[in-house]
């Protein structure tokens, strides 16, 4: 095994992962989980939300592989999506400015826009969104719609709106962003709750207007991040089947880190997220 491991830190609008080129590398790391928790652990390791791994893909034209900083596997993640769509491009490991991308949750197309010979921004097709309980999933017919769902959350009611968007979330419309308490929310459905076996990510939307909606979340195995694409996606796609938003027309979704993009086309009934993509740093980790 070799003992130093190159190493790309990458955020998108905050979201930051530690990228590892095993298209460039022949290396042979530990068990990814516990590698992952590694490198995340900012005391003791490089400090991150995760490690995403960048491989040679079957499919299509590279494949990434998503790990929390607790270890567990993501099936998506929009900002990890741009930022290796931006790093595959800048290292020349695709030729095109259109490519696609293998993820546990799909394939996804991406298409990286230059300035000055570095990629600064990235629409990446999500393709469908899932909103069957079913296709989430979520407890209760597996062909029916959670939308505006009945739940409570000690003692108190809301209501949630289910969608899939490779990975679940929960989405909830509040009044008032900063009042509401994700910390004690998010991790009831994140970690563990009888409608959502596998958990999900759970965000929090208060409507500014037709266009633009601000957002916060809790994401399962990660706790609050300053960003997720996926989960910005899921708000836009909760706005619209809500009578909130309208289908194609950007909807620009205020993160903590900055602002996505995101329409929902009619045609072909897939979600378009376009945002920055930023690299950090690169180092040599030591084994």
């Amino acid at each position: 095994m070799n003992h130093c491991i190159p190493f790309t830190k990458m955020h998108g609008l905050g979201n930051n992962y530690i990228y590892l080129d095993m298209i460039t590398n022949t290396y042979t790391l530990p068990p990814y989980p516990q590698f992952a928790q590694r490198l995340a652990d900012q005391s003791r390791g490089i400090g991150s939300d995760g490690m995403i791994l960048l491989l040679p893909s079957e499919t299509a034209d590279i494949q990434m592989r998503i790990f929390n900083k607790d270890g567990s596997e993501a099936k998506n993640c929009g900002n990890g999506l741009r930022c290796v769509a931006k790093y595959a491009f800048d290292n020349q490991l695709v030729s095109a400015a259109r490519f696609t991308i293998e993820t546990l949750g799909g394939l996804v197309e991406a298409e990286v826009i230059v300035d000055e010979n570095e990629v600064s921004e990235v629409t990446v097709d999500m393709g469908e969104p899932r909103l069957l309980r079913g296709q989430i999933p979520m407890q209760g017919n597996p062909t029916e719609q959670a939308i505006q769902a009945p739940i409570q959350l000690k003692g108190t009611d809301y209501q949630v709106t289910a969608v899939s968007m490779g990975n679940p979330h929960a989405i909830f419309f509040v009044e008032d962003i900063q009042e509401t308490p994700i910390h004690t929310l998010g991790p009831l459905l994140a970690d563990g709750h009888e409608l959502f076996p596998e958990g999900a990510n759970v965000g929090f939307v208060e409507s500014i207007n037709e266009q633009s909606f601000a957002y916060r979340v809790w994401e399962r195995g990660s706790g609050i991040t300053q960003a997720c694409g996926t989960g910005a996606c899921a708000a836009a796609v909760a706005a619209i089947v809500t009578e909130r938003g309208s289908k194609d027309v950007p909807i620009t979704i205020h993160l903590a880190g900055g602002d996505l993009t995101i329409v929902w086309e009619s045609k072909t009934n897939h979600i378009l997220m376009t945002g920055p993509a930023v690299t950090i740093c690169t180092g040599t980790f030591y084994l």
